[in-house]
């Protein structure tokens, strides 16, 4: 090297590059450093800019630029031109070629660059300032070039022309600086300009009007950007910034996706990769992505190759420091290699892990939308087979081990590759002696793999477990008032506390399991090694230092491929199952609507809907033909469970057709479906109403009057604009039911199927809907009504009488309606109307109170689940701490510690071992290959990187070291067991501790939380970030505590091995410490923001499932796939940010990583120059640096990951100390009450603070043995009544007195065990009907059928299959009213002497109610009955009548005496209900 540079220069080799001569800068130095060396760099610099999105909108000064810019490039070709004509010697036209032609490249680039940003948004300001500066760096180099042409311009009198000329060039390039310089000065715009840019950016809309994502001015994520900014992702640094500065609030302020991922793209490509015929989907994944995806394995060869280019370029540097003959320039270019490789292999790395990244969002988009498009499609009775949990799983659980393939792939063939080299390299070394170690090492892989397997069966029974107890769990929230008025709580404490017991169990045998996989992967290398060498010594060999280190550092090398492949392989089978989990669904038959319905014509011409013989099955059921014709009003009637619903369903195309035929006139524009169970959608009232159609103001308010809405919007806080919650949570049984009924009616079809919309509202308003709505706005349409109501049903047009699944007969209401017991009649037309204007005028004071406490309902439940700012609070920590036990969790520290520290222990002794050795003269050398030690084994990784002289080694000598580090290693060993043991019972006990605390607070909790808290939040901490807690926390901590100690043990090691590396080591420290600060900001935002708009896509999943039979009746399919692809169009956004922050990070840290072994090898070439290095300590160094990145890389991501962890610690813990709960003192009297007397002295109760009274003094008593029929209207304080009783809510005043005891001087247990209730919804849990009857297991079997049989459930039980038939989710097995049923029978049971029925009767027929009121007579003959009703015929025959009216009792007295007072409530309320 020293003569090129004597060549290039005319300078003597000895100093090639002299950079003071006669007085002046050398003129080589200034060429080559000052001028070449900026040149470089500018060009560089500007590459990044090439290819910055463009926008519109320049400043002038740009121009006068990019002019002296091109003009700069022009000059140097000139100056070349007139070298080579003054035809100078060689060497220094050699010299001005080179330094001419770079600054050429240089200029040409900063051109291009330039125009790019004139182009872009920078165009509106002066542009980056780090431009100009480095244009400006060549300055001196230029007046230095100047100066050396004046003094030697003398020498060459005869060469005056060409001197003149090139004197003329260096001037015009300074001159043109000076006109750039100027350029960059003109003023720049006005504020506004530029403020209008961010503000662009600040406003950018998800997705413009026409579906194409808007423009924004960071334009979408690395299209149109330069190589350079790739690699170094420098587009992010904007997003990058913004995440430091907390502006990351929200899933829009994250750049766009690059056009190939958008959602829209790849589903489109995806199905066009997707034949009609039922095709497998990884063969179509293959077809659309496979070609990109494969080609990456080039990437990830090359970056292992290069892998190994680091040990074997170290092996060749400590060989230099060892020899004293090679020549210098050889110990730069081995430390210039070392750079290069590590550099390289560092970018290929990198980009592979990115676009890996890329490739698996696109899976995960393709997948995901092609779950959500099947489950659309798909008939109903075939998606009957699989549970909703389990359809959302495949989008979940099943996409995310289908898209960790990606990853596994390029594994699987990569790591037998990099073994293999290994082997070879070990060969090289100890000849055929590493098959003994090899042989261990193998037999451990099949120990490893029992291990492994074992692990993943007792991941399968936890998970079963664990999903048992999540799904009790459900049941448990859902029917949270149900168990606090029967007092259960304890039950179901028990049964999930048993289920998590087992799900405990199975999880610290995984985690021993675990421990053993831990201590054998770090004790393998030692024991290897050792009969590595046992056998080369019993095959004759001599043991020298060499060979052990290198063969160390080799076995090192071994265990990374042998360890990761069982997990790699495990990782394709979890893929593998989900795979074929998914094919199952994505093979289910789709709905067929041109093969279910007939598409030859009607037999009638004027019918809308017909069906002949046709036989239908979820459990067959068959039909007689029915012609309603257009415009008819068809009425559907028949008692519980004889089919009315699956009629409708039969209609819609939901059941199969068995036979027969259906005709559906204007099958195209669907129907308008109303459903016994109303379906809300988590949105605004009105977009639930307005259902995807256009808002058309008239038609609005003719719906909203037509369907009773009017007043109820008036009192919601934000009128329609108020969001209901998940299922309409805020809204009341009959708001949901009406709103259900509006969004049909504002669809305007031809033919509505209305399923019972009447049932949940009181009689008034079911009189409104018939008149205003099914009889008024629709009176054109063709409407099918089932309803038990049957005084409704009288101006039907047809009805039909349903039994057992049969159409039995069909005829006018004058000829069925007797057949259907009905209610008796007495009409008074006249009076009711002088009645209505009495009644609405009550109503409105009515429905503002109930109102107002939805409203603040409303406003409470929609208070978003706090998304907690910055880092995690030292309190977690603290009490995660506390949960593991202070003293196992300091031992656990101190185990760690001991672990590290004789792992370097042994190392040094090694290194110590190197330097004992006798240095001799003239010892052979040889070059020793190694290779990448990985960072878990840094142990043992320093050993081959040491070349050591060959020599006879006394027999003594090596076996005094060799059982000093044997002796170190044992210790090492025992250390590793103690922690990893001692970890997986810290973290066992920690996971028990939190449920338990969890449970408790939740069990104990008010009604009122329940009801301001969805399900879904509660169930979170129960499932996923128990699941965190239990699983995923303990395995990344344990990963940040080792990286922790490796990273303290590398630092002591590095630095006790070349001191002076401390002085780099400060400023990469500040460096590094700024970086991960920048990046672990960003990084958590984004990952929030990634889990904010994750649930969405799940809920909007649950969501369709749920309402899936009203999409596809509406026809509104095609809509919900562009809103589900919206939804995940947000969350690929975030996620692909989240990503590609890691490998933002990742280059910079591997930079540091390039920094630090450069370093140490420049340090130790000028130690060598200055004959002051230790080659063993130099090799000691070089090989803990060579692990540096992958150890700072890995401490900061699971120190992130810790983090984002420890948050679900965070959310256990806020629920285990903030819920309320409620008061929890045990004062029982044994046989009280005994009576059955109930008084309410000036009773005040409000459901919560700020809210106005739901109770509002109310006095009344109710004598032992009485029956008191409770009415109102809609939230006039009836169910209030019970609560109160039952202490659900405390009460703000007055009290309540049971047999002359104050109810709040009674334990809530004892008070609630007195009293039995039948609530207005039935809740049932999965399990037998025994289960569900006596949870307690308190009464006989003889008992139960009694009960059964009085409920006149017995038949249907017994058909079941007996007591102990199972009721499926929620009871689903079961009618609606058969649940009503079930619930009074548990009643039954209580031997109460105080019974309160809710409602107990809304969806059951009138013949089968009769008889209910007859059993709960003669059962509950002395006992005081309680009973709200909307049927007032059923409490005609109470003893006495208390009416409500606005939170107070306003009459109590006999329904005789009250229906003969002209102006009782009551009675106005009888008139409008016979109406």
């Amino acid at each position: 090297m020293e003569e090129i540079l004597a060549d290039l220069c005319g300078t003597s080799p000895e100093d090639p590059l002299p950079v003071w001569v006669h007085g002046s800068v050398g003129h080589c130095f200034n060429q080559l450093i000052l001028n070449v060396v900026p040149h470089v760099i500018l060009a560089l610099v500007s590459a990044c800019y090439l290819g910055t999105p463009r926008y519109s909108s320049h400043l002038p000064g740009w121009k006068c630029r990019i002019a002296a810019s091109f003009v700069l490039t022009g000059l140097p070709i000139l100056d070349i031109i007139s070298a080579a004509i003054t035809q100078q010697e060689l060497g220094t036209l050699y010299l001005v070629v080179l330094a001419s032609g770079i600054a050429l490249l240089a200029w040409l680039t900063h051109s291009l660059a330039l125009l790019t940003l004139y182009r872009s948004t920078y165009g509106s300001s002066r542009g980056p300032a780090a431009m100009v500066l480095l244009a400006l760096f060549p300055v001196p180099a230029l007046i230095i070039t100047l100066v050396w042409y004046c003094q030697n311009g003398v020498a060459w009198p005869h060469l005056h022309a060409a001197h003149i000329f090139r004197l003329s060039i260096l001037c015009l390039q300074l001159a043109s600086l000076l006109i750039y310089v100027i350029g960059y000065i003109t003023p720049v715009a006005s504020r506004q300009v530029f403020c209008s840019i961010n503000d662009s950016w600040q406003r950018e809309p998800l997705i413009t009007e026409s579906g194409i994502p808007a423009p924004n001015w960071q334009g979408v994520a690395e299209d149109g950007e330069s190589w350079l900014s790739r690699f170094s992702y420098a587009w992010m640094n904007p997003l990058m910034k913004r995440g430091y500065q907390w502006m990351l609030n929200r899933p829009q302020d994250v750049c766009l996706l690059p056009r190939r991922l958008q959602a829209t793209r790849v589903h489109d490509h995806f199905y066009s990769c997707w034949q009609e015929k039922a095709v497998q989907l990884l063969s179509v994944l293959h077809a659309a992505f496979g070609l990109r995806y494969y080609s990456l394995g080039l990437l990830k060869l090359a970056g292992s190759l290069l892998g190994f280019s680091g040990p074997l370029l170290l092996n060749l540097l400590v060989s230099f420091m060892e020899s004293h003959q090679e020549p210098l320039s050889h110990g730069v270019l081995y430390a210039l290699g070392l750079f290069a490789g590590s550099f390289l292999g560092a970018l290929l790395r990198n980009q592979f892990s990115y676009e890996v990244n890329k490739v698996m969002l696109t899976v995960r988009a393709a997948v995901i939308s092609a779950i959500y498009r099947k489950a659309l499609r798909v008939s109903g009775s075939s998606l009957a087979g699989f549970t909703m949990g389990e359809i959302v799983n495949f989008m979940s659980t099943d996409t995310d081990r289908l898209v960790n393939f990606c990853v596994s792939f390029h594994e699987v063939w990569s790591l037998p590759f990099q073994f293999a080299i290994t082997l070879y390299l070990l060969y090289q070394q100890v000849g055929v002696a590493f098959l003994g170690g090899l042989a261990l090492a193998l037999l451990l892989v099949p120990v490893n793999k029992v291990i492994a397997n074992r692990i993943m069966e007792n991941n399968k029974e936890m998970l079963k477990h664990k999903d048992t107890r999540v799904k009790l769990m459900t049941e448990f929230l859902c029917g949270m008032r149900v168990i606090k008025f029967y007092t259960w709580e304890r039950h179901f404490g028990a049964r999930i506390n048993a289920c998590r017991a087992k799900e405990l169990q199975k999880l610290r045998t995984i985690k021993y399991l675990d421990a053993v996989c831990v201590y054998l992967w770090a004790a393998l290398p030692v024991v290897v090694s050792i009969v590595i060498f046992i056998t080369y010594v019993l095959l004759g060999h001599q043991l020298t230092a060499t060979k052990v280190f290198t063969a160390l550092a080799l076995v090192g090398m071994l265990i990374l491929p042998l360890n990761n492949f069982p997990w790699v392989l495990n990782g394709i089978l979890d893929a593998k199952v989900s795979l074929d989990r998914i094919q199952r669904f994505l093979e289910l038959s789709d709905q067929d609507l041109h093969a279910y319905y007939t598409t030859d014509g009607p037999t009638d011409p004027s019918s809308a809907l017909e069906m002949h013989h046709s036989t239908f099955s979820w459990s067959p059921k068959s039909a007689a033909a029915c012609f309603p014709l257009q415009g008819a009003l068809v009425g559907v009637v028949g008692k519980v469970g004889c089919g009315k619903s699956s009629l409708l369903a039969a209609i819609t195309g939901e059941l199969n057709r068995l036979g027969g035929q259906v005709y559906v006139w204007d099958l195209e524009r669907g129907f308008g479906l109303a459903t016994q169970e109303p379906w809300i959608q988590f949105t605004t009232v009105r977009e639930n109403i307005l259902f995807g159609r256009d808002y058309d103001a008239r038609l609005y308010q003719e719906v909203l009057e037509a369907c009773a809405l009017s007043d109820d919007l008036n009192i919601l806080p934000a009128g329609d604009q108020t969001e209901v919650g998940e299922n309409g949570v805020t809204l009341s049984g009959g708001q949901k039911a009406r709103i259900a009924l509006a969004r049909a009616v504002y669809q305007e079809k031809e033919i509505y199927l209305l399923d019972d919309p009447l049932a949940a509202v009181d009689a008034d308003v079911a009189n409104h809907l018939m008149q205003k709505c099914i009889l008024g706005v629709l009176k054109q349409k063709t409407r099918i009504l089932c309803t038990h109501r049957t005084e409704f049903l009288e101006k039907a047009d047809t009805l039909l009488l349903m039994d057992n699944g049969r159409i039995v007969k069909i005829g006018t209401p004058s000829e069925i309606l007797p057949l259907v017991e009905a209610t008796p009649k007495v009409n008074e037309e006249n009076k009711r109307r002088q009645n209505k204007v009495l009644a609405e005028q009550g109503q409105e004071k009515v429905m503002e109170i109930e109102a107002e406490e939805l409203g603040q309902a409303t406003c409470l439940l929609q208070r978003e689940e706090e998304k907690k700012e910055g880092a995690v609070a030292f309190q977690v920590y603290r009490a995660y701490w506390l949960a593991v036990g202070s003293c196992l969790a300091l031992s656990i520290l101190f185990s760690l510690l001991l672990m590290q520290a004789s792992g370097n222990v042994s190392v040094w002794w090694l290194s110590h071992w190197i330097s004992n050795l006798p240095q001799t003269a003239n010892i052979s050398m040889r070059p020793l290959s190694a290779s990448v030690p990985s960072p878990q084994l840094l142990l043992f990784s320093f050993a081959g990187l040491v070349t050591a002289p060959v020599h006879p080694n006394s027999t003594l000598d090596v076996n005094f070291y060799l059982m000093v580090y044997g002796g170190i290693a044992g210790a090492n060993s025992v250390f590793t067991i103690l922690r990893a043991f001692l970890f997986a019972y810290g973290t066992i006990r920690a996971a028990t501790v939190i449920h338990s605390r969890l449970l408790q607070r939740v069990m104990k909790a008010t009604v009122t939380f329940f009801d301001i808290t969805p399900t879904g939040r509660i169930l979170n901490r129960f499932s996923s970030d128990l699941y965190c807690v239990d699983d995923s926390l303990p395995f990344i901590l344990n990963i940040f505590l080792a990286n922790v100690f490796g990273l303290l043990g590398m630092l002591v090691m590095i630095t006790y091995g070349l001191p002076w590396i401390g002085l780099i080591l400060l400023p990469l420290a500040a460096l590094y410490f700024s970086i991960q600060r920048y990046y672990r900001r960003t990084s958590r935002e984004l990952k929030r923001l990634y889990s904010l708009t994750l649930s969405p896509i799940y809920t909007h999943f649950s969501e369709t499932l749920t309402g899936l039979s009203i999409i596809r009746a509406t026809r509104a399919t095609d809509r919900f796939e562009a809103e589900n692809q919206l939804r995940l169009e947000q969350n690929q956004r975030c996620l692909f940010a989240s990503n590609t922050a890691m490998q933002w990070l990742d280059i910079r840290l591997q930079m540091i990583g390039v920094a630090v072994v450069t370093a140490i090898a420049g340090i130790a070439i000028i130690q060598h120059q200055r004959q002051l290095g230790n080659p063993g300590l130099v090799g000691l160094a070089l090989s803990y640096a060579l692990s540096v990145t992958n150890l700072l890389s890995g401490l900061i991501s699971s120190f992130t990951q810790t983090e984002t962890m420890m948050v679900s610690v965070e959310r256990a813990e806020e629920y285990s100390t903030d819920i309320p709960i409620e008061p929890q003192e045990q004062l029982v009297a044994p046989d009280w009450p005994s009576r059955g007397h109930v008084e309410f002295q000036q009773v005040v109760l409000t459901y919560r603070p700020g809210l106005p009274n739901a109770l509002d003094g109310v006095t009344f008593t109710i004598y032992p043995g009485e029956k008191v029929g409770i009415v109102g209207r809609t939230g006039s304080g009836k169910s209030t009544i019970f609560l109160a009783l039952f202490r659900m809510v405390e009460l703000r005043g007055g009290r309540i007195l049971l047999d002359n005891v104050d109810s709040r001087s009674v334990g809530l247990e004892s008070l609630r065990s007195k009293l039995a209730i039948i609530p207005q919804d039935p809740f049932l849990f999965s399990g037998t009907i025994r289960e569900n009857l006596d949870p307690l297991g308190r009464h006989t079997d003889s008992d139960l059928y009694q009960v059964l049989e009085q409920c006149h459930l017995q038949a249907v039980i017994t058909q079941m299959g007996g007591l102990d038939c199972e009721l499926g989710e929620r009871g689903k097995s079961l009618s609606v009213g058969q649940r009503q049923l079930v619930c009074l029978a548990r009643a039954l049971l209580t031997q109460a002497k105080v019974l309160c029925i809710d409602e107990a009767t809304a969806s059951v027929d009138q013949k089968t109610d009769q008889l209910l009121q007859q059993t709960i007579r003669q059962r509950f003959a002395d006992k005081t009955v309680l009973t709200i009703a909307h049927r007032l015929n059923t409490i005609l025959d109470s003893d006495r009548v208390l009416v409500m009216h606005a939170g107070k009792a306003a009459e109590l007295d006999s329904p005789a005496v009250l229906s003969k007072r002209e102006d009782s409530l009551f009675q106005r309320l009888l008139t409008s209900g016979q109406q």
